[in-house]
């Protein structure tokens, strides 16, 4: 069964919220990193770089995060920027859904690496099945869902959608 629970619109208000959150904590830094967790991720990293571009005087360094997100121990984790691009700078890592926050631990390890100003996380949609001690700091919505649910996001040209199946 396939379920509808974020529209285009939704999506996009989502997006334009979470980049005016991250404004408010970043209003005196003069570079802003966002780095989209390839994938679906970097999309919504992307949407919300968007908007925050329009908003700040601030330069706003779009990234993208590589890793195997079924096995980031072993594959390791890169990022399209070298580390003094990001060293000492307001870092904000984005991915689509924040299931069991494995690939959040992993992106946030790799940059936890290098002395950095700050490090928050934002998310689509958070399903509160975390195994590790992270959050996100910035989420669309919350859903209490069962594991053998899915969340499915689809980023199409106008088209924007969550799927719960």
């Amino acid at each position: 069964m396939e379920n509808r629970i974020l529209t285009h619109d939704q999506v996009q208000h989502i997006a334009k919220r979470i980049a005016y959150q991250i404004y408010e904590a970043n209003v005196n830094e003069k570079e802003i990193i966002v780095a989209g967790i390839d994938g679906s991720g970097s999309l919504f990293a992307k949407k919300i770089a968007t908007v925050l571009k329009k908003i700040t005087e601030a330069d706003i360094v779009l990234c993208t995060m590589k890793m195997d997100k079924k096995n980031p121990l072993q594959s390791g984790v890169s990022i399209s920027l070298d580390e003094e691009a990001y060293k000492n700078k307001s870092i904000v890592l984005v991915d689509d859904v924040l299931n069991s926050g494995t690939t959040l631990i992993y992106g946030a390890h790799h940059f936890l690496r290098t002395p950095i100003k700050q490090l928050k996380t934002a998310v689509l949609v958070n399903r509160n099945h975390k195994k590790y001690p992270i959050k996100a700091d910035y989420k669309g919505i919350s859903l209490s869902t069962s594991l053998n649910e899915h969340i499915r996001v689809e980023f199409q040209t106008k088209n924007d959608a969550v799927y719960l199946e």
